[in-house]
């Protein structure tokens, strides 16, 4: 957290469209893994932290992992996400590497 002022809200229709289709990435957790109010900074509504849009191609985030990627800065905690994002990438590139070229007729 750089600040502790901002916070996810949205209208009761739109957290329920973001939780039924899955949008919703990351929510701030206890050391347990646990989701409890005790572990939300900002007072983000159902302690949401970042949430994806429909394609699940763009990411939006409240927390700054960029703050926290490198033992130097007091943490490598936040180096996780970048990592996961480079894994992603590079598996989808090489299953897209291998995929048989389709004949048009």
């Amino acid at each position: 957290m750089a600040h502790g002022e901002g916070c996810f809200f949205a209208d009761p229709e739109t957290l329920g469209e973001l939780n039924a289709n899955e949008q919703v990435i990351l929510r701030y957790a206890d050391n347990q893994g646990q989701v409890v109010p005790e572990a939300n900074p900002n007072g983000s509504i159902q302690n949401i932290a970042g949430i994806c849009n429909r394609e699940r191609n763009v990411f939006g985030l409240m927390p700054h992992p960029d703050r926290a990627s490198d033992p130097h800065l007091g943490s490598a905690d936040g180096s996780k996400i970048f990592l996961s994002m480079m894994h992603t990438v590079r598996a989808t590139r090489s299953a897209k590497a291998v995929e048989p070229i389709k004949q048009v007729a």
